[in-house]
């Protein structure tokens, strides 16, 4: 398993104007109605975005791909599942970013595919959820799909150390779903 590059916010100079205009507008969604997680993940995927050669971001609408880049980022962590905290429906989205459901699900398509993000992809999964997020904690030894946190804290240290999982978890929290007997 090869560790993944670490998300920024950084992006070519030629696409800043446009990075800062989606980021306005998708601060302002996630102050009203998510949180700071959510908005440091869209500012990323934005400036993911930014860094395509040619970037996507350079045609279409401002709060289109605003839409479709919050959107996107809501489909891996279930924003639109009335049980989790925050939530609110793809509807209540699409109107606050003043777009047709049909343009929301494009630009989100767009953007997912783009990306590569998927439900419960560790890489876009909000922090807080990464200590549920299974997927975060899968890695591959010879063939073999193991759950490291089962692993001696060392081993934990050396796959945190290279990405391959996304922390060193703590066996005393309560959360902690593996002993090390």
């Amino acid at each position: 398993m090869v560790a993944k590059a670490k998300k920024s916010e950084k992006v070519p100079k030629v696409m800043q104007v446009i990075f800062d205009l989606i980021t306005a507008i998708t601060d302002n969604f996630a102050v009203q109605h998510l949180n700071a997680e959510y908005a440091t993940l869209i500012r990323q995927a934005t400036a993911a975005l930014c860094r395509k050669r040619p970037s996507p971001l350079k045609s279409g609408r401002d709060r289109s791909w605003a839409c479709g880049i919050s959107h996107a980022i809501g489909m891996a962590n279930f924003l639109f599942d009335s049980s989790q905290d925050p939530y609110i429906s793809a509807s209540e989205l699409y109107a606050w970013f003043g777009v047709s459901s049909s343009t929301g699900q494009s630009k989100s398509k767009q953007v997912r595919d783009m990306l590569d993000i998927g439900q419960l992809d560790p890489e876009w999964c909000l922090p807080s959820n990464l200590g549920d997020n299974l997927l975060a904690w899968l890695i591959s030894v010879n063939g073999l799909i193991l759950d490291p946190r089962s692993a001696p804290p060392q081993v934990q240290e050396q796959l945190a150390a290279a990405s391959l999982i996304p922390y060193v978890p703590d066996p005393l929290d309560a959360d902690y779903p593996l002993s090390h007997n």
